[in-house]
């Protein structure tokens, strides 16, 4: 090796990439050992996936990716604060009926698994808030492909202790608005500030928490949203909160994100919504134009 090869440094790029792909490298091998870690409690576990938090949490899972939701579940059955009540909501009656056996060893710890119309994402939400008459509970919604981290349902019920009346999210974007118009979905700001506003936009992949006031809301709405988002519940469930002037207040900064499940390939709602601009389609479709006055009244009092 030459004297001047010897003194040569690596091209910055280069380690910029090494460090990314070290930090990938990481988080993969952590996710899949979690997911080894949630398999065999699956197996062997007996504690009950309930508890006495007083919530209710929901979720709905479908096609090959009923394979993986018990890794979920189990997740969430691990965390320092089990909910009241864990219900799956699945669409097709024989797997209700006769569940895969990851499923059936979760009912026997307390899981409910119930039968629901296909109302498709709104199947996490919708079926339940259809079921009481009157909401004394808040509703936490849920992923089917996400590892939830041990404090999550902790840190939502903790801010729904000093804010009942807010809608609760780990995670959540600013919306844009210009010249009176709603902005792409994909040009919305990433987190948000640390107090509830009608601004904030939840994402329901890190866990939502809705309040009982809104759940009723929700439930007098009905199903409105098959005509205007009916693949984009977060969109209805802003536009319902909206409507009653129940803000959104994240947990930190709105950014948290949990590990999805390894090997799941997610198809649909995030090619379909984000990447293709359904979003865009079906906020156009659902937000009124007295809803984006109200957006703007907020805009006005709040800022940015």
């Amino acid at each position: 090796m030459t004297s001047r090869s010897a003194g040569r440094r690596p091209h910055p790029l280069r380690w910029v990439l090494s460090r990314a792909m070290v930090r990938s490298w990481l988080h993969s091998f952590r996710t899949s050992r979690s997911a080894l870690y949630f398999r065999a409690r699956n197996r062997f576990a007996t504690t009950p996936v309930r508890g006495d938090a007083p919530v209710v949490v929901s979720l709905t899972s479908y096609g090959s990716r009923i394979r993986t939701v018990h890794l979920a579940v189990e997740s969430m059955a691990h965390g320092t604060v089990r909910p009241r009540r864990l219900i799956l909501w699945l669409e097709d009656p024989a797997v209700v009926a006769d569940p895969p056996a990851p499923l059936a060893r979760l009912v026997r710890r307390g899981l409910e698994i119930r039968a629901t119309e296909d109302w498709g994402p709104h199947k996490k939400y919708y079926p339940y808030v259809r079921s009481e008459a009157r909401h004394e509970l808040p509703l936490v919604i849920a992923d089917d492909d996400v590892l939830y981290g041990e404090t999550w349902l902790e840190e939502l019920l903790a801010v729904h202790e000093r804010h009942p009346g807010d809608v609760v999210a780990h995670r959540a974007h600013r919306m844009r608005l210009q010249a009176g118009r709603i902005q792409p979905y994909a040009t919305w700001v990433p987190g948000a500030p640390a107090r509830a506003s009608l601004q904030t936009f939840a994402t329901g992949t890190s866990g939502v928490l809705y309040p009982p006031h809104l759940l009723d809301a929700l439930r007098e709405a009905g199903s409105g949203f098959t005509a205007c988002a009916p693949r984009a519940d977060d969109v209805w469930l802003h536009a319902v909160a909206l409507r009653h002037g129940v803000g959104t207040r994240p947990v930190h900064d709105g950014r948290t994100t949990y590990r999805p499940i390894p090997r799941l390939v997610i198809r649909g709602l995030k090619t379909t919504n984000v990447l293709r601009g359904g979003n865009d389609m079906q906020i156009a479709a659902t937000y009124s134009a007295s809803d984006v006055e109200e957006l703007e009244r907020a805009r006005a009092a709040e800022g940015p």
